[in-house]
């Protein structure tokens, strides 16, 4: 497995770039929307016009099948977006990364194209109030199709000294959330940087998102729903897997075994034994990145603000 990241974009993508040349027209919001496409669409324009008249400062689309060659004649069309193209296998997570790297917003949207696009998907007025208190990301009320409601709120618990996910589909303004659905949701980007972004070696979707959500709440920051920025999935709500896997063993490492004393973060020596036990890697792997995580945390230390067991305890 590779090295635990210690800044934001250690890993350089090799990609290719079309458009972007250009000023978006009508920009009314410092925001960047960051369109992650899964497949080719008969309806592209439309979702690019009405994030025109949305506002966005910048329009970046990420192309995972990079087989859609009808994208020279949208970029000559639109030649204010940037069409981004990586030429190797990536997560979702480095997709985003790659997004944030190509923007300077001050913020950005992850979206998908599986949404339903609105001219009101976004308006400068909803953006103003979401982030009058600057949350790290403000997450939204994700609707299913025919607007179906289902989990999207979430809060850490603990049972049997295990960290729990509780969910509910009931939502409220400006509560706090754990962690944002399919990681759609409008975030602060410097803040972004500073947390090191998406973990390109964590694979899970799950696990990569929640890594990089809860290192946020550790070091100081916060993320909340806002119920007046709702999004809808036009086609089925994705499938998320939370079960265990390699990826959760460094989600583990690096989010639940560093404790908080004073003004800094530390792995004790002695939680070893517990990572090795639930681990199922094999002692030598287990010893190397049990020592790994333990380096990451002491270069991390002053950045921690608390431990798992306090923002648990605190959640409410």
């Amino acid at each position: 497995m590779n090295t635990i990241p210690l800044y934001f974009n250690e890993r350089q993508i090799n990609r290719t770039i079309l458009g972007g040349k250009e000023k978006a027209p009508n920009a009314k919001m410092n925001v960047a929307a960051i369109v992650l496409n899964a497949s080719w669409s008969d309806f592209r324009a439309n979702i690019i016009d009405s994030l025109v008249k949305c506002g966005f400062r910048e329009i970046i689309s990420i192309e995972v099948a990079a087989q859609n060659y009808n994208l020279e004649d949208f970029s000559r069309r639109f030649p204010f977006v940037k069409f981004v193209f990586p030429l190797e296998r990536c997560t979702d997570g480095d997709l985003i990364n790659i997004g944030v790297a190509e923007s300077d917003s001050e913020y950005f949207i992850v979206l998908r194209d599986s949404l339903k696009f609105t001219t009101n998907l976004m308006t400068p007025t909803l953006f103003q109030k979401i982030t009058e208190e600057k949350p790290f990301c403000v997450t939204p009320r994700l609707l299913g199709p025919k607007e179906s409601s289902f989990p999207i709120v979430f809060s850490p618990s603990v049972e049997r000294s295990q960290l729990k996910i509780e969910e509910t589909a009931v939502v409220s303004d400006g509560e706090a959330n754990l962690y944002p659905f399919d990681y759609m949701g409008l975030y602060e980007r410097t803040k972004f940087i500073d947390l090191g972004g998406f973990d390109y070696t964590i694979s899970s979707p799950y696990w990569q998102n929640l890594d990089l959500a809860l290192r946020a709440w550790l070091w100081g920051e916060r993320s909340v729903l806002s119920t007046a920025f709702s999004l809808v999935y036009e086609t089925r709500i994705p499938d998320i897997d939370p079960s265990p896997c390699q990826a959760s063993n460094r989600f583990y490492l690096k989010n639940l075994l560093p404790r908080f004393d004073t003004d800094h973060a530390f792995i004790p020596v002695s939680s070893f034994f517990v990572f090795s036990l639930r681990s199922a890697c094999g002692f030598f792997e287990s010893v190397n990145q049990f020592k790994e995580a333990r380096l990451w945390t002491e270069k991390n230390k002053y950045r921690f603000k608390r431990d798992a067991f306090n923002l648990v305890e605190n959640w409410r």
